[in-house]
């Protein structure tokens, strides 16, 4: 039996998150587990007049790779893959995991990289193509989440199949208040963090790029970090874990890093490049639907009520300068206890905003 809220999907992603035109080819990159929602795009893509390109992927071949794969063998430019980046208007990218920890045994040196030498392939798949991430509800996924499937489902439908266009203005106006301020202040448990933001743009995202979506964003000031904060939900990167994340900031960079789980990690990481010590976002999650952390970050990042920033590379639309091979969100909680100041007002507080 078909899904009512997979079409509904579908349609969001093709119409309204790529607007795709006719003759437009469209790359659906995915799993096989994701095949009930790859061929809804499929189908919605040509209804649209667009060329879908289907790449169906095995999660075991990235195991694979890093496992055998010599140095010569990692540090290969695929062509190939470049050429077709260059060659498509719209993505696709359907997250469909079986196996959630599958790369939590590669070396993380091996991982960095790889995704240096991927990264010229990345810029072109982020700032030339209009592309739209989302989720296909998987039995892993539920589990990560703790929850069954049919809960699970009901989750991620529930926050991707809303009226965009309507979130977008309410939170439009949000993101003029910040755009209007030259520092961001955020308060809260073992947190005390000032960023500068002056002449940086906050980005509304509403459904165009994730789905689901929710926030404002920004790429703060590279030298104007200041403060400490303390992270109540596990950093997530690359498969593994960091729990109790606790940074210090002095002229924009981590100056001390610390954490309960998996420390080592997490200062392999921030020396991965000079840019990684840096903030390249400052994030504020606006889906009301969203509530309950799950793991994920492309839904816990959304949370109403929570900021996330970003250590690593920014976003280009946001006038952020910063370079890096990683782009690690890690998620603060503010709705206990929990304030922002813009120079100095305070504009939420417990997750609510004042404005």
């Amino acid at each position: 039996m078909n899904d009512p809220r997979l079409a509904r999907l579908a349609q969001i992603l093709v119409r309204y998150s790529l607007k795709v035109k006719p003759d437009e080819t469209v790359l659906i990159r995915s799993s096989e587990l994701a095949k009930p929602l790859v061929l809804a795009v499929y189908r919605e893509v040509l209804q649209a007049g667009g060329h879908p390109l289907p790449r169906i992927g095995f999660e075991e071949a990235n195991e694979i790779f890093f496992r055998e794969a010599n140095d010569r063998q990692l540090r290969e430019f695929p062509e190939i893959a470049m050429f077709e980046a260059k060659h498509i208007a719209a993505m696709v990218a359907i997250y469909a995991p079986m196996n959630l920890k599958g790369m939590s045994s590669v070396p993380p040196a091996k991982s960095v990289a790889r995704a240096r030498v991927l990264q010229p392939i990345q810029e072109v798949l982020t700032e030339k193509v209009r592309w739209v991430l989302c989720n296909f509800p998987t039995p892993a996924l539920a589990q990560e989440a703790e929850m069954s499937l049919e809960e699970y489902e009901r989750f991620v439908y529930g926050a991707t199949n809303l009226d965009w266009a309507s979130k977008r203005e309410r939170m439009t106006r949000i993101a003029r208040a910040f755009e209007r301020a030259r520092t961001a202040r955020i308060v809260g448990q073992d947190t005390d963090l000032s960023l500068g933001i002056a002449g940086r743009k906050f980005i509304v995202a509403a459904g165009e790029s994730n789905m689901p979506d929710g926030e404002i964003f920004t790429g703060p000031l590279e030298d104007q970090t200041e403060g400490h904060i303390y992270y109540e939900f596990p950093a997530i990167y690359g498969g593994r874990e960091v729990l109790g994340v606790r940074l210090w900031f002095e002229g924009g960079k981590v100056v001390k890093a610390k954490a309960e789980k998996n420390e080592r990690y997490l200062k392999t990481m921030i020396a991965a490049d000079p840019g990684a010590r840096i903030l390249g976002e400052l994030g504020i999650g606006c889906n009301e639907k969203i509530r309950r952390f799950t793991k994920d970050i492309l839904f816990d990042e959304k949370i109403g009520g929570t900021v996330h920033l970003a250590l690593g590379k920014s976003y280009p639309e946001t006038r952020g300068q910063n370079k890096s091979a990683i782009h690690w969100d890690m998620i603060k909680d503010l709705r206990r206890q929990g304030e922002i100041y813009l120079d100095g007002k305070l504009v939420q507080k417990n997750g609510h905003f004042l404005i």
